[in-house]
């Protein structure tokens, strides 16, 4: 019997993400290698939030052209990546306004690349799933309901970011 895959912490997800990522950029690792691993990698909750955390905002362009590999280990990996998926959208959109309301252009642009990679990968997941998940996000943004108003609470968005997030949420559905 062979034991069960370690679970990486938080921030041994946000390294080892780094490390592959510098290896497939640099041609050291085959997008189907890095897939694999990243697929292992997202299995757990921690090594999921580390692998978006660093491929998200990053300057790696993996996100921004997405090897199918890939896409086929993100959307084998279900609910949890759909879950962080969703929630990314709604905090770099959120942030997008907060830091366009401080006056701070590079933070702002960069909190708008992190939304706009998590549309693609929502679009590209597995389409009934994110389809409930954003319903749920929506209704919360929206109208003050269901689980994820303490979501939106804990972070603090106002009446106008919560716009913003239904319009982001809702754009997830446009071509």
């Amino acid at each position: 019997m062979t034991a069960p895959p370690l679970e990486p912490s938080f921030p041994q997800a946000m390294e080892i993400t780094a490390q592959w990522l510098g290896l497939w950029e640099n041609g050291e690792l085959s997008e189907e290698v890095l897939a694999d691993r990243i697929g292992e990698l997202v299995s757990s909750r921690d090594g999921a939030r580390g692998f978006f955390v660093v491929s998200l905002a990053g300057d790696c362009p993996l996100m921004d052209r997405l090897p199918e590999p890939l896409v086929q280990q993100l959307r084998a990996a279900g609910d949890g990546v759909v879950d962080l998926s969703a929630r990314n959208l709604a905090m770099s959109t959120a942030m997008a306004l907060h830091h366009r309301r401080a006056g701070d252009g590079g933070q702002e642009a960069s909190s708008e690349r992190v939304a706009s990679r998590c549309t693609e990968l929502l679009r590209l997941l597995e389409p009934q799933a994110v389809k409930q998940r954003l319903e749920g996000l929506l209704e919360a943004a929206r109208h003050g309901s269901g689980a994820d108003v303490a979501f939106l609470e804990r972070w603090g968005y106002d009446a106008e970011q919560r716009e913003a997030i239904a319009r982001a949420v809702v754009a997830v559905a446009e071509t």
